[in-house]
């Protein structure tokens, strides 16, 4: 639910943050800029990589932007540019050339009556949905979604979201504030799950799955406490959280066929527990996303 994005104090912010980002490249502080000189993108411009406020996002934006070095690209990166509003913006003007997106969420975004829930009735309808200026090139297996998960101990006998309507009744839920709101009756509906309790955990909702003071939580499958606390999702057989596939969205007249396969040669290679490995030396080990993923470039022979 964080990759939502969009109160009115970030959104003032990212504008801000953007002044000078109309594609020319700016010389905002706020914003770094890495370039080689090489090959150019459809139109013999710079390749403008963006991305969210939010570390996984500059990550990908990183892999993304030294992958197409490695082809000789120009690249220039603007990274920790705010919200979806502000950043779909600036790659529909072509201001951004590339973003990491997420399928699921984009698509909530541009039709909000959407019922799609895989990943490919997702790319299906976003296909439909995007304006002309702008496309989704091929998604990867890696996912950062809502998931309902347990310790390894109790996913030995509660594995998927069907087990857990058999016990629900006696367990207590966490996660964040509007959890409940947004999923009890949905739960209900879909899996005839009803808690004993619902706990607002918050950001410490892994910890207390981890202690007992919950049975169930609300963390997302990315979150490198997934891999410190030991933590199992449930298998979601329902797909009542819809696929988050991370999805480069790119302005058409802004990428040629060098930025497509590589880009593509990205995604095939990037799974959920590559990025969670990642996520986890970012946040635990403090390393920096560009060295991060320039590792992950090189290991996967893209870099």
């Amino acid at each position: 639910m964080r990759r939502m994005f969009g109160t009115a104090a970030v959104l003032l912010t990212a504008a801000l943050a953007l002044a000078g980002c109309g594609g020319g490249g700016g010389d905002n502080p706020l914003q770094t800029t890495a370039a080689t000189p090489g090959g150019t993108a459809s139109g013999g411009g710079t390749v403008v990589i963006g991305s969210f406020d939010f570390d996984e996002s500059v990550l990908l934006a990183s892999i993304y932007a030294q992958a197409l070095e490695a082809k000789g690209v120009q690249v220039e990166e603007k990274p920790r540019i705010g919200s979806r509003e502000v950043v779909y913006d600036q790659v529909k003007s072509g201001g951004l050339s590339v973003v990491p997106e997420y399928n699921g969420n984009l698509l909530a975004y541009v039709d909000k009556e959407t019922t799609a829930a895989t990943a490919e009735e997702i790319n299906a309808a976003l296909k439909e949905k995007l304006p002309p200026e702008l496309e989704v090139l091929d998604s990867s297996p890696a996912e950062d979604k809502d998931t309902l998960s347990v310790t390894k101990k109790s996913a030995a006998e509660v594995s998927t979201m069907d087990d857990l309507a058999k016990v629900s009744k006696d367990w207590v839920v966490g996660g964040p504030p509007e959890f409940k709101d947004r999923w009890e009756q949905r739960f209900k509906d879909v899996y005839g799950i009803e808690f004993k309790e619902w706990k607002p955990t918050g950001p410490t909702t892994a910890d207390a799955i981890k202690d007992g003071s919950i049975q169930v939580g609300n963390v997302f499958s990315t979150d490198p406490k997934m891999t410190v606390n030991e933590l199992t999702p449930l298998e979601d057989t329902k797909n009542i959280f819809p696929a988050q596939n991370v999805t480069p969205l790119v302005n058409k007249a802004k990428a040629d066929d060098t930025v497509r396969t590589t880009l593509n040669g990205v995604s095939a290679k990037l799974t959920t527990d590559s990025l969670l490995e990642m996520m986890q030396k970012i946040s635990v080990n403090k390393d920096e996303p560009a060295t991060v993923a320039k590792e992950w470039l090189t290991s996967n022979g893209l870099g």
